[in-house]
């Protein structure tokens, strides 16, 4: 009897088809979340907090904040800045602290390996997986900011998919490093990394507040162009400048896979 008849006779499973291998580990993530659901709350109540206390709290005292030569209310300002901060915390928290418990105490990769599932399968599967939790975050952020009129331009719909391209530029990125992180004491290195950019990425305070030599810095800095994408979506203020942000993204996408699926086979094999 042959492989196939095998399989038409359902003796054995199908073999994986190549190009979607790494949704079974995608899969397997989702499973074990669905017990563990309260968690990815966490997740949209801590920017709805923020818009709470420093949006609408602060902005009742700030008033308008000028952005593209034009007033705006500073809530509307800073929730932009929280849609964007919240595509990235989704999708690098779970690429770097749970994929460094996998990797070095559960040992699931190596189980993973002796599967038909590749080192990039690995990498893309939670890459995914990241990219699923981060666009959860940042569409029940969107779906508030709405609610609370925080969104001056029908271009806010098209915030939704550039929310997706910022979870899957750091969780690719955050996926990569965490492949360096030796044990948790390294953990101060991703929250050195995330906490500046949090804060000085242009999330609360436009560019022209910072110093001409520290906005420049800024402008090159990876939150920022997410920030600066949904700003300019959420508020209508669309040109073909965005296309800059989209291509430095798709260049994180890329690279942080790419290094990522390196280290992962590297380190699982040697």
């Amino acid at each position: 009897m042959s492989v196939q008849d095998l399989v038409d006779h359902g003796r054995i499973a199908p073999p994986l088809d190549p190009r979607k291998r790494f949704l079974r580990l995608t899969e397997r993530n989702v499973v074990g979340y669905v017990r563990a659901w309260p968690i990815l709350l966490t997740g949209v109540v801590e920017p709805f907090l923020y818009l709470l206390s420093i949006g609408i709290g602060v902005g009742a005292l700030v008033g308008d904040v000028t952005y593209a030569g034009r007033q705006v209310p500073y809530e509307t300002f800073v929730a932009s800045g929280m849609l964007a901060t919240a595509a990235m915390n989704g999708a690098v928290f779970d690429t770097t602290f749970n994929f460094f418990i996998r990797l070095r105490y559960a040992k699931l990769y190596d189980a993973i390996l002796a599967t038909p599932l590749e080192p990039r399968d690995v990498a893309l599967g939670e890459v995914t997986w990241a990219l699923m939790r981060g666009t959860f975050y940042s569409a029940a952020f969107l779906v508030t900011m709405a609610l609370f009129g925080l969104t001056e331009s029908w271009w806010a719909v098209a915030a939704l998919p550039a929310t997706v391209l910022i979870g899957a530029a750091f969780a690719s990125i955050g996926l990569a490093g965490a492949t360096y992180l030796r044990s948790f004491l390294d953990f101060d290195f991703v929250n050195l990394a995330i906490t500046p950019m949090f804060l000085f990425s242009a999330t609360f305070f436009p560019l022209s507040q910072y110093p001409d030599a520290l906005a420049t810095v800024i402008r090159f800095t990876p939150l920022y162009q997410g920030v600066a994408l949904c700003r300019a979506l959420t508020t209508g203020e669309v040109g073909v400048g965005l296309l800059v942000h989209v291509a430095y993204l798709l260049a994180m996408v890329a690279v942080g896979v790419a290094v990522a699926s390196r280290r992962i086979d590297g380190l699982l094999r040697s």
